[in-house]
Protein backbone atom coordinates (compact mmCIF):
# COMPACT_ATOMS: atom_id res chain seq x y z
CA UNK A 1 0.00 0.00 0.00
CA UNK A 2 1.28 3.65 -0.92
CA UNK A 3 2.49 5.65 2.08
CA UNK A 4 0.76 8.89 2.63
CA UNK A 5 2.12 11.59 3.39
CA UNK A 6 1.25 15.63 4.26
CA UNK A 7 4.14 18.28 5.37
CA UNK A 8 3.75 20.37 8.43
CA UNK A 9 3.87 23.27 6.97
CA UNK A 10 0.54 24.29 5.27
CA UNK A 11 2.18 26.99 2.53
CA UNK A 12 4.24 24.25 0.72
CA UNK A 13 2.10 21.36 1.31
CA UNK A 14 0.36 19.04 -0.91
CA UNK A 15 -3.25 17.94 -0.10
CA UNK A 16 -4.30 13.90 -0.29
CA UNK A 17 -3.32 11.94 -2.84
CA UNK A 18 -6.42 10.50 -5.05
CA UNK A 19 -5.70 7.30 -4.81
CA UNK A 20 -6.47 7.83 -0.78
CA UNK A 21 -10.17 8.25 -1.95
CA UNK A 22 -10.23 5.75 -5.07
CA UNK A 23 -8.34 2.63 -3.75
CA UNK A 24 -10.24 -0.18 -1.74
CA UNK A 25 -7.07 -1.25 0.09
CA UNK A 26 -6.95 2.48 2.21
CA UNK A 27 -10.52 2.16 2.55
CA UNK A 28 -10.51 -1.29 3.98
CA UNK A 29 -7.01 -0.29 5.99
CA UNK A 30 -8.90 2.46 7.79
CA UNK A 31 -11.32 0.52 9.30
CA UNK A 32 -8.10 -0.91 11.69
CA UNK A 33 -6.02 2.16 11.40
CA UNK A 34 -8.39 4.84 11.91
CA UNK A 35 -11.91 3.90 13.00
CA UNK A 36 -11.17 1.05 15.03
CA UNK A 37 -8.54 3.72 17.14
CA UNK A 38 -10.90 6.47 17.58
CA UNK A 39 -13.99 7.38 19.25
CA UNK A 40 -17.45 7.01 17.85
CA UNK A 41 -20.68 9.10 19.17
CA UNK A 42 -23.09 6.33 20.42
CA UNK A 43 -26.42 8.44 21.12
CA UNK A 44 -27.50 9.98 24.53
CA UNK A 45 -28.54 8.70 27.84
CA UNK A 46 -32.27 8.96 27.41
CA UNK A 47 -32.84 4.87 27.41
CA UNK A 48 -30.15 4.98 30.44
CA UNK A 49 -32.11 6.89 32.75
CA UNK A 50 -33.29 4.20 35.11
CA UNK A 51 -31.79 1.24 37.01
CA UNK A 52 -32.19 -2.38 34.86
CA UNK A 53 -32.42 -0.11 31.72
CA UNK A 54 -30.36 -1.80 28.34
CA UNK A 55 -30.02 -0.16 25.22
CA UNK A 56 -28.03 -1.70 22.31
CA UNK A 57 -25.99 0.21 19.76
CA UNK A 58 -23.88 -0.73 16.69
CA UNK A 59 -20.48 1.56 15.99
CA UNK A 60 -20.88 2.38 12.23
CA UNK A 61 -23.08 0.19 10.53
CA UNK A 62 -22.07 -1.22 7.21
CA UNK A 63 -18.58 -0.45 7.97
CA UNK A 64 -17.19 -1.23 11.31
CA UNK A 65 -20.56 -3.08 11.95
CA UNK A 66 -19.80 -3.20 16.29
CA UNK A 67 -22.20 -4.25 18.59
CA UNK A 68 -22.07 -2.47 21.60
CA UNK A 69 -25.01 -2.99 24.65
CA UNK A 70 -25.33 -0.14 27.40
CA UNK A 71 -26.54 -1.07 30.98
CA UNK A 72 -27.62 0.73 33.86
CA UNK A 73 -27.16 -1.33 36.62
CA UNK A 74 -29.44 -2.13 40.02
CA UNK A 75 -27.20 0.26 41.97
CA UNK A 76 -27.01 2.88 39.19
CA UNK A 77 -23.56 2.28 37.39
CA UNK A 78 -23.34 2.58 33.55
CA UNK A 79 -21.06 -0.07 31.79
CA UNK A 80 -20.46 -0.46 27.89
CA UNK A 81 -20.08 -3.93 26.97
CA UNK A 82 -20.08 -6.18 24.06
CA UNK A 83 -23.65 -7.23 22.78
CA UNK A 84 -22.64 -10.55 21.34
CA UNK A 85 -23.19 -13.96 23.88
CA UNK A 86 -19.63 -15.24 24.63
CA UNK A 87 -20.95 -19.18 23.72
CA UNK A 88 -21.75 -19.24 20.21
CA UNK A 89 -21.67 -15.48 19.28
CA UNK A 90 -25.68 -14.81 19.34
CA UNK A 91 -26.57 -10.81 19.84
CA UNK A 92 -28.39 -10.56 22.81
CA UNK A 93 -30.12 -7.57 23.16
CA UNK A 94 -31.85 -6.10 20.11
CA UNK A 95 -34.12 -3.04 21.01
CA UNK A 96 -33.66 -0.53 24.44
CA UNK A 97 -35.49 -2.21 27.12
CA UNK A 98 -35.47 -2.84 30.99
CA UNK A 99 -34.40 -5.99 32.36
CA UNK A 100 -32.52 -7.21 35.78
CA UNK A 101 -30.19 -9.70 33.74
CA UNK A 102 -29.20 -10.20 29.99
CA UNK A 103 -30.29 -13.74 28.61
CA UNK A 104 -29.18 -15.07 25.06
CA UNK A 105 -32.28 -16.36 23.33
CA UNK A 106 -30.10 -18.95 21.60
CA UNK A 107 -29.17 -21.11 24.29
CA UNK A 108 -29.72 -19.41 28.03
CA UNK A 109 -26.83 -18.21 28.81
CA UNK A 110 -27.29 -15.27 31.12
CA UNK A 111 -24.93 -12.61 32.26
CA UNK A 112 -25.87 -10.10 35.41
CA UNK A 113 -25.66 -6.09 33.99
CA UNK A 114 -22.00 -5.93 34.19
CA UNK A 115 -21.43 -8.47 32.07
CA UNK A 116 -20.41 -10.68 35.07
CA UNK A 117 -21.60 -14.64 33.43
CA UNK A 118 -23.46 -16.32 36.00
CA UNK A 119 -25.70 -19.09 34.40
CA UNK A 120 -25.94 -21.81 31.47
CA UNK A 121 -27.69 -24.85 31.22
CA UNK A 122 -26.26 -27.80 29.73
CA UNK A 123 -22.47 -27.12 30.80
CA UNK A 124 -22.01 -30.09 33.75
CA UNK A 125 -18.59 -31.79 33.25
CA UNK A 126 -17.42 -29.13 30.80
CA UNK A 127 -13.65 -28.23 31.85
CA UNK A 128 -12.41 -24.80 33.23
CA UNK A 129 -15.48 -23.91 33.15
CA UNK A 130 -16.72 -20.85 33.83
CA UNK A 131 -13.54 -18.71 32.71
CA UNK A 132 -12.71 -15.22 32.46
CA UNK A 133 -13.59 -15.69 28.77
CA UNK A 134 -17.52 -16.30 29.71
CA UNK A 135 -18.00 -12.78 30.67
CA UNK A 136 -18.81 -10.03 28.51
CA UNK A 137 -15.89 -7.89 27.47
CA UNK A 138 -16.22 -4.65 28.50
CA UNK A 139 -16.05 -1.39 25.51
CA UNK A 140 -14.58 1.79 26.48
CA UNK A 141 -17.10 4.69 26.65
CA UNK A 142 -17.69 8.12 28.31
CA UNK A 143 -19.96 10.38 28.91
CA UNK A 144 -20.56 14.33 28.13
CA UNK A 145 -22.22 15.85 31.30
CA UNK A 146 -24.40 13.03 31.38
CA UNK A 147 -26.10 13.27 28.10
CA UNK A 148 -24.07 12.37 25.35
CA UNK A 149 -22.46 9.07 25.13
CA UNK A 150 -19.18 7.87 23.45
CA UNK A 151 -17.29 4.53 22.89
CA UNK A 152 -14.22 2.70 20.82
CA UNK A 153 -13.48 -0.53 20.02
CA UNK A 154 -9.55 -0.13 21.14
CA UNK A 155 -8.91 3.83 20.79
CA UNK A 156 -5.44 5.02 21.86
CA UNK A 157 -5.76 7.81 23.27
CA UNK A 158 -8.48 8.90 25.98
CA UNK A 159 -12.02 10.23 25.20
CA UNK A 160 -10.92 14.03 26.61
CA UNK A 161 -7.99 14.12 24.17
CA UNK A 162 -10.67 14.17 21.65
CA UNK A 163 -13.78 16.28 23.23
CA UNK A 164 -11.90 17.71 26.41
CA UNK A 165 -11.38 21.15 24.69
CA UNK A 166 -14.82 21.44 23.20
CA UNK A 167 -16.45 20.44 26.72
CA UNK A 168 -14.38 22.95 28.48
CA UNK A 169 -14.87 25.66 25.70
CA UNK A 170 -18.72 25.25 25.86
CA UNK A 171 -19.25 23.95 29.58
CA UNK A 172 -21.33 26.52 30.45
CA UNK A 173 -24.39 24.84 27.99
CA UNK A 174 -26.75 22.75 29.99
CA UNK A 175 -26.48 19.64 27.80
CA UNK A 176 -28.75 17.53 30.11
CA UNK A 177 -31.67 19.60 29.02
CA UNK A 178 -31.07 19.45 25.25
CA UNK A 179 -33.84 17.03 23.72
CA UNK A 180 -33.64 15.10 21.50
CA UNK A 181 -35.73 15.93 18.27
CA UNK A 182 -36.57 12.69 16.22
CA UNK A 183 -38.80 14.95 13.61
CA UNK A 184 -35.88 17.22 12.80
CA UNK A 185 -33.55 14.15 12.76
CA UNK A 186 -32.52 12.48 9.24
CA UNK A 187 -30.40 10.67 7.60
CA UNK A 188 -28.47 11.74 4.01
CA UNK A 189 -26.76 9.41 1.53
CA UNK A 190 -23.67 10.88 0.13
CA UNK A 191 -22.83 9.56 -3.49
CA UNK A 192 -19.14 10.51 -2.17
CA UNK A 193 -16.20 9.16 0.00
CA UNK A 194 -16.37 9.90 3.99
CA UNK A 195 -13.48 12.01 3.48
CA UNK A 196 -14.38 14.67 0.93
CA UNK A 197 -17.42 15.08 3.45
CA UNK A 198 -15.28 15.96 6.24
CA UNK A 199 -12.95 18.11 4.60
CA UNK A 200 -16.01 19.96 2.75
CA UNK A 201 -17.24 20.78 6.43
CA UNK A 202 -13.91 21.84 7.81
CA UNK A 203 -13.27 25.13 6.03
CA UNK A 204 -15.66 28.17 5.62
CA UNK A 205 -13.89 28.97 2.31
CA UNK A 206 -16.84 27.79 -0.02
CA UNK A 207 -19.86 29.56 1.91
CA UNK A 208 -19.83 32.30 -0.06
CA UNK A 209 -19.68 30.30 -3.57
CA UNK A 210 -21.69 27.52 -2.29
CA UNK A 211 -24.26 28.77 0.90
CA UNK A 212 -25.69 31.91 -0.04
CA UNK A 213 -29.05 31.61 2.55
CA UNK A 214 -26.06 31.18 5.05
CA UNK A 215 -23.48 33.64 3.41
CA UNK A 216 -26.13 36.19 4.16
CA UNK A 217 -26.50 35.87 7.97
CA UNK A 218 -22.62 34.65 8.17
CA UNK A 219 -20.27 37.41 9.05
CA UNK A 220 -17.24 35.30 6.51
CA UNK A 221 -14.66 38.07 7.15
CA UNK A 222 -14.70 36.84 10.90
CA UNK A 223 -15.21 33.53 10.50
CA UNK A 224 -12.44 31.88 11.82
CA UNK A 225 -10.94 28.03 12.79
CA UNK A 226 -8.66 26.77 15.84
CA UNK A 227 -6.61 23.54 16.04
CA UNK A 228 -6.74 20.78 18.39
CA UNK A 229 -5.10 17.54 18.43
CA UNK A 230 -7.86 15.62 17.44
CA UNK A 231 -10.44 18.50 16.87
CA UNK A 232 -11.06 21.71 15.33
CA UNK A 233 -13.66 24.75 16.06
CA UNK A 234 -14.80 26.84 13.10
CA UNK A 235 -16.31 30.34 14.59
CA UNK A 236 -19.04 31.49 13.14
CA UNK A 237 -19.84 35.16 13.87
CA UNK A 238 -23.55 36.44 12.95
CA UNK A 239 -24.08 39.90 11.04
CA UNK A 240 -25.83 42.68 13.16
CA UNK A 241 -29.04 42.11 13.53
CA UNK A 242 -28.96 38.66 12.78
CA UNK A 243 -29.46 35.18 15.83
CA UNK A 244 -26.52 34.80 18.44
CA UNK A 245 -25.97 33.19 21.69
CA UNK A 246 -26.60 35.05 24.67
CA UNK A 247 -22.96 34.03 26.15
CA UNK A 248 -22.58 34.32 29.53
CA UNK A 249 -19.38 35.64 31.27
CA UNK A 250 -17.52 32.57 31.73
CA UNK A 251 -17.36 31.99 27.90
CA UNK A 252 -13.93 33.20 26.15
CA UNK A 253 -16.33 34.98 23.23
CA UNK A 254 -18.68 36.76 26.04
CA UNK A 255 -19.72 39.67 24.21
CA UNK A 256 -19.34 38.70 20.92
CA UNK A 257 -21.93 38.01 18.30
CA UNK A 258 -21.29 34.02 17.93
CA UNK A 259 -24.19 32.71 15.65
CA UNK A 260 -22.87 29.03 15.42
CA UNK A 261 -19.77 26.86 17.14
CA UNK A 262 -18.93 24.20 14.35
CA UNK A 263 -16.87 21.76 16.21
CA UNK A 264 -15.38 18.57 13.77
CA UNK A 265 -13.64 15.70 16.00
CA UNK A 266 -11.54 13.09 14.53
CA UNK A 267 -12.34 11.16 12.30
CA UNK A 268 -16.33 11.49 11.39
CA UNK A 269 -17.94 13.55 14.46
CA UNK A 270 -19.42 16.87 14.11
CA UNK A 271 -21.30 19.07 16.74
CA UNK A 272 -22.99 21.91 15.72
CA UNK A 273 -23.95 24.15 18.50
CA UNK A 274 -26.61 27.13 17.39
CA UNK A 275 -28.50 29.24 20.10
CA UNK A 276 -31.34 26.74 19.74
CA UNK A 277 -29.40 23.39 20.88
CA UNK A 278 -27.45 21.16 18.79
CA UNK A 279 -27.19 19.02 15.41
CA UNK A 280 -25.04 16.60 15.92
CA UNK A 281 -23.81 15.21 12.42
CA UNK A 282 -22.20 11.80 11.75
CA UNK A 283 -20.21 10.79 8.56
CA UNK A 284 -20.74 6.97 8.25
CA UNK A 285 -18.61 5.18 5.50
CA UNK A 286 -20.00 2.87 3.21
CA UNK A 287 -17.76 2.47 0.32
CA UNK A 288 -15.25 4.62 -1.65
CA UNK A 289 -17.89 6.00 -3.15
CA UNK A 290 -21.12 6.48 -1.31
CA UNK A 291 -21.40 7.73 2.50
CA UNK A 292 -24.50 8.09 5.35
CA UNK A 293 -24.55 11.51 7.43
CA UNK A 294 -26.85 11.17 10.33
CA UNK A 295 -27.88 14.52 11.55
CA UNK A 296 -29.46 14.25 15.28
CA UNK A 297 -30.84 17.24 16.60
CA UNK A 298 -31.29 18.08 20.28
CA UNK A 299 -33.17 21.21 21.37
CA UNK A 300 -32.34 23.58 24.14
CA UNK A 301 -34.68 26.77 23.00
CA UNK A 302 -37.76 26.08 20.95
CA UNK A 303 -38.05 29.64 20.13
CA UNK A 304 -35.31 30.23 18.19
CA UNK A 305 -35.78 27.40 16.01
CA UNK A 306 -35.71 28.37 12.22
CA UNK A 307 -33.36 31.38 12.90
CA UNK A 308 -29.71 32.49 11.86
CA UNK A 309 -26.57 29.67 11.21
CA UNK A 310 -28.98 27.27 12.26
CA UNK A 311 -32.37 28.06 10.53
CA UNK A 312 -32.24 25.26 7.42
CA UNK A 313 -29.97 22.58 8.01
CA UNK A 314 -31.81 20.52 5.11
CA UNK A 315 -30.92 22.95 2.47
CA UNK A 316 -27.31 23.84 3.74
CA UNK A 317 -26.73 20.16 3.23
CA UNK A 318 -28.34 19.65 -0.16
CA UNK A 319 -25.84 22.44 -0.99
CA UNK A 320 -22.90 20.81 0.43
CA UNK A 321 -23.86 17.49 -1.22
CA UNK A 322 -23.61 18.73 -4.55
CA UNK A 323 -20.58 20.18 -4.34
CA UNK A 324 -18.91 16.91 -2.37
CA UNK A 325 -20.12 14.40 -5.25
CA UNK A 326 -19.30 16.80 -8.22
CA UNK A 327 -15.67 16.48 -5.98
CA UNK A 328 -15.77 12.89 -6.08
CA UNK A 329 -16.31 12.61 -10.23
CA UNK A 330 -13.44 15.18 -10.38
CA UNK A 331 -10.97 13.39 -8.00
CA UNK A 332 -11.34 10.69 -10.57
CA UNK A 333 -9.92 12.25 -13.45
CA UNK A 334 -6.81 10.92 -14.62
CA UNK A 335 -5.49 14.68 -14.82
CA UNK A 336 -5.92 15.30 -10.99
CA UNK A 337 -3.47 14.14 -7.84
CA UNK A 338 -3.45 16.72 -5.54
CA UNK A 339 -4.05 20.10 -4.88
CA UNK A 340 -2.67 22.65 -2.85
CA UNK A 341 -4.57 24.24 0.35
CA UNK A 342 -5.32 28.17 1.21
CA UNK A 343 -3.18 28.52 4.10
CA UNK A 344 -5.73 31.40 5.09
CA UNK A 345 -8.85 29.17 4.78
CA UNK A 346 -8.08 25.49 4.58
CA UNK A 347 -6.16 25.20 7.93
CA UNK A 348 -8.78 22.51 8.93
CA UNK A 349 -8.64 20.39 6.29
CA UNK A 350 -4.98 20.52 6.23
CA UNK A 351 -5.08 19.15 10.23
CA UNK A 352 -7.44 16.36 8.82
CA UNK A 353 -5.16 15.05 5.95
CA UNK A 354 -2.26 15.38 8.68
CA UNK A 355 -4.31 13.25 11.19
CA UNK A 356 -4.99 10.44 8.19
CA UNK A 357 -1.83 10.22 7.57
CA UNK A 358 -0.38 9.79 11.09
CA UNK A 359 -2.91 7.47 11.88
CA UNK A 360 -2.35 5.30 8.14
CA UNK A 361 1.08 5.02 8.92
CA UNK A 362 2.39 0.89 8.29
Amino acid sequence: MKNLSIAENIAAAQTLPTHFYTEESFFEQSKEKIFERTWHFAGDTEGLRLAENLMPHTILPNFIDEPVLFSRTQTGSLHCLSNVCTHRGNILVDHTCTSNQIRCRYHGRRFRLDGQFFHQPEFDGVENFPSEKDNLPHVPFGVWDDKLLFAGIKPTFSLDDFIGDMKKRLGWLPLSNFKFDATRSRDYLVKSHWALYVENYLEGFHIPFVHGSLNAVLDYGSYKSEIYRFANLQLGFAKSGEDAFDLPKESPEYGQHVAAYYYWVFPNMMFNFYPWGLSVNVVKPLSTSMTKVSFLCYVWDESKLGTGAGADLDKVEREDEAVVEAVQKGIRSRFYESGRYSAKREQGVHHFHRLIAEFMLP
